[in-house]
C-alpha cells in the first residue's frame, strides 16, 4: 500500500523576482506528526500554500496523497490553518463551524460543530462570538475548524503563536492524541513545542531545503544537556563551583561548553564510558550545583542549528 503523503520533485516559486523556493526534492510519509522548521523568510509559508494548492508552482511538481496538490482528490483530504486565520466577529462560534463543515460537506453541520468543539475543549463557548474569547481560545476556535470533516491531512502555521502555556498545552496534546487518525504538518518558530510531538524535521533555509531528519535521542546517547537554574549563572568566574575544566577533564567526556547564560552542554563517548553520566551527576551533587532540567541527547535546536546561525 502507498503511504506517500507529499512529493515534491524541482518545486520552485518565484514572486517577480525573488526565489521564495529552490528546487525543493521532499519525500514525506504519513504517520507521526512533522515538523516544518526554518528562519523568517526560508519557504515555509511557500511550502504549505502549494501543498493547499493556494498558489502555483514556478517550476516543478507538488502531489498531495498521490493527486495534484490544489485538485479537488486532495482538497478534499486536507485542512489547513494558516498563521494569519481569523474569525468572523457578527457570528456565534457555534455558527462559524457549523458554516465551515456544510462548505466540507459534511451530513450534519450542527453535531460537526460540537463534536470539534468538544475535541479542542471548548464546548461551553459555542454561543460565544469571537470577542468574548482570549486569543488563546480563539487559535483553538480555528483548530477545531481545521478538524472538521476527519481530514488525512492537517497543515498547521504557527498554531501556538502568541499564545499563553495553558493553551499551548491543549493544542499540543491535541496533536498527539489525534495523530492516529491524521498526519500533521507543523510549521513552527517554537522548537521546544514541536521536539514534544513531531518525529520527523523538515528544515528549510533561505527557499531551500536543508534537511529532513527524525528527532531520534537514541542517536545523541552521549549528550547530556542541562538547564542551571538562574542564581547559578556565573559561577564558574564567581564560587567556582561549577568548573567546566574539571568536567571535561571526566572520563570519556568529549568537551562541555555553555550556551547562553545557563545552558551547559556536555558531550561524552557513551559506548565506552556509559557511566559519564553518573560521574556528572555525582559532581553536580557532591558541589551543590542546582539545576532546572536536565535530560540526555541534543536539542532539536543543538542537532539543527549551529552557534552562529541566526533563526
Amino acid at each position: 500500500m502507498n503511504n506517500t503523503l507529499i512529493e515534491c520533485k524541482g518545486l520552485s516559486k518565484n514572486y517577480g523576482k525573488t526565489r521564495a523556493l529552490s528546487n525543493v526534492d521532499l519525500t514525506l510519509q504519513a504517520g507521526a506528526p512533522i515538523a516544518l522548521i526554518g528562519p523568517n523568510g526560508a519557504g515555509k509559508t511557500t511550502l504549505l500554500s502549494l501543498l493547499c494548492g493556494f498558489i502555483r508552482a514556478t517550476e516543478g511538481s507538488v502531489e498531495v496523497m498521490g493527486h495534484k496538490a490544489g485538485s479537488n482528490h486532495a482538497i478534499r483530504r486536507l485542512s489547513a490553518l494558516p498563521q494569519d486565520a481569523s474569525l468572523d466577529p457578527h457570528f456565534t462560534i457555534a455558527k462559524q463551524l457549523q458554516h465551515y463543515a456544510q462548505l466540507r460537506s459534511v451530513d450534519n453541520p450542527a453535531h460537526e460543530a460540537q463534536r470539534v468543539l468538544e475535541l479542542v475543549q471548548l464546548t461551553e463557548k459555542s454561543t460565544d462570538k469571537p470577542e468574548q474569547l482570549s486569543h488563546g481560545m480563539r487559535k483553538r476556535v480555528l483548530l477545531a475548524q481545521a478538524l472538521i470533516g476527519d481530514p488525512d491531512l492537517i497543515l498547521l502555521d504557527e498554531p501556538t503563536a502568541g499564545i499563553d502555556p495553558p493553551n499551548v498545552k491543549i493544542i499540543r496534546e491535541l496533536i498527539s492524541a489525534y495523530a492516529d487518525k491524521a498526519t500533521f504538518i507543523v510549521s513552527s518558530h517554537n522548537l521546544d513545542e514541536l521536539e514534544k510531538v513531531c518525529t520527523t524535521v523538515v528544515h528549510l533555509a533561505d527557499g531551500e531545503l536543508r534537511s529532513v531528519s527524525a528527532i531520534d535521542d537514541v542517536n545523541n546517547e552521549g549528550v547530556l544537556s542541562i538547564a542551571l537554574r538562574a542564581e547559578q549563572r556565573g559561577a564558574e568566574e564567581k564560587t567556582n563551583v561549577l568548573n567546566i575544566e574539571t568536567i571535561e577533564s571526566m572520563h570519556g567526556v568529549k568537551s562541555a561548553r555553555l550556551r547562553g547564560a545557563t545552558d551547559l552542554v556536555i558531550e561524552y563517548d557513551s559506548e565506552n564510558y556509559p557511566d559519564t553520566d553518573i560521574e556528572i551527576l555525582t559532581y553536580f551533587a557532591n558541589n551543590n550545583i542546582r539545576y532546572r532540567r536536565i535530560s540526555k541527547g541534543r536539542s532539536l535546536e543543538e542537532q539543527l542549528f549551529s552557534d552562529d546561525e541566526a533563526g
